[in-house]
């Protein structure tokens, strides 16, 4: 349902809305523990150097999905989806953002998830939710087959920022841009820039400028 003020909250997914990450749930779902442990491990000398803070987020990610969803079908891509939502999403969701989420969409305020995660799971997602929009990492897909490459950069710190901004100027036009109102919700430092941006922001259920004096 179309918006009907030019109030819009963006939503983090992982670890915002959810209680954690969901991408390592999703695919271990998908794949099966056996497969994906083999995956986790041709690709662990990447994802050690990101834990030890000598290799970019993005780089580590690219990785870690060209392992595990290189020739997935878009097919079997939506039988892992289906099975996730139905035994992992609700469990994860948190109550007090989801509350938040509900108060937002009641009022017709414009809803939108912005995620570091992939779109192979939140299309469905935004849209079981009740988003208006979603802002995420785009998959390639060739021949109805996932490549494992990003089509998109990784949605993520100021590529939230740059993304929802050109979101909003093709939803908005001028006059209702330069008298939006931003509500955001996040809880890493991926979150942070697009904390930034809004004129009302919360950052693991505190408001964001009482969260940032905390440290």
């Amino acid at each position: 349902m179309p918006a009907v003020t030019s109030v819009v909250a963006a939503f983090d997914f992982d670890g915002t809305l959810t209680r954690r990450d969901t991408l390592i749930p999703f695919l271990a779902r998908g794949l099966g523990w056996p497969r994906f442990l083999l995956a986790l491990l041709t690709c662990s000398p990447w994802l050690a150097a990101y834990a030890l803070r000598l290799l970019r987020n993005d780089v580590a990610k690219a990785r870690l999905l060209r392992a595990t969803l290189s020739g997935v079908s878009t097919a079997q891509a939506d039988d892992w989806t289906a099975r996730w939502l139905a035994r992992d999403l609700s469990g994860q969701l948190r109550p007090w953002t989801m509350a938040r989420l509900a108060e937002h969409q009641q009022a017709g305020h414009c809803c939108v998830l912005v995620s570091a995660s992939p779109d192979i799971y939140l299309a469905r997602v935004a849209r079981e939710l009740g988003f208006n929009g979603l802002i995420c990492t785009e998959m390639q897909v060739q021949g109805e087959r996932l490549t494992g490459r990003m089509r998109t950069p990784n949605c993520y710190g100021e590529q939230k920022v740059l993304r929802l901004q050109s979101w909003l100027a093709q939803r908005f036009d001028a006059a209702s841009l330069n008298a939006l109102t931003l509500h955001a919700y996040g809880d890493t430092a991926g979150d942070k820039p697009l904390l930034r941006l809004a004129q009302h922001a919360w950052y693991r259920g505190k408001p964001w400028k009482e969260a940032a004096a905390a440290g």
